[in-house]
Order: C-alpha cells, then structure tokens, then sequence
C-alpha cells in the first residue's frame, strides 16, 4: 500500500492489505504496517501497528497465548538477531 524511506526526523513507514473472502464467520481485512525510525547512536526503533477485520481476527484476539503478538515479537527477535551478525 505505501513505501516511505526513513529520512531526517521522519520515520520510515511500510504497510500492506491482506483480504480472505468468503462467508462471513470466514472473511477479513488485515492491514498491517512498519514504522522505521532512526535514532541517535546507530540505533533504529521498529514500530508495528495491525488491524484486522472480521470474525477470524476476533476469535483470534481472544486466544492465550495470543498468536498475533507472539508471531510480531518474534520476527522482532529475528530482525534484532539478523542485524546483530
């Protein structure tokens, strides 16, 4: 949907839809986005914002552990581990 590169003092910002068609308990409209952000002392701060539509994603939501937040945090963790080699 949109590409933005970081630039000084403004983040960078990257999103994307996703859409399931189908009945309704199984439609939904995700979308989902970056925020890339540069900071002082060769750091970088990535921001990720989410919203979904549809009975999946509430059924989903409601799950422990939730599923979307675990998934976000570990390609954080993997981002992080990448950058690090």
């Amino acid at each position: 949907m949109e590409f933005q590169a970081p630039a000084d003092g403004v983040p960078g910002r990257l999103s994307w839809t996703a859409k399931q068609d189908g009945t309704p308990e199984q439609r939904l409209d995700v979308l989902h986005a970056w925020l890339v952000e540069d900071l002082p002392g060769g750091r970088v701060r990535i921001l990720t914002q989410e919203t979904q539509i549809g009975q999946p994603a509430a059924a989903l939501a409601g799950e422990r552990p939730n599923p979307m937040l675990n998934g976000h945090q570990a390609w954080l963790d993997g981002l992080v581990t990448a950058a690090a080699k």
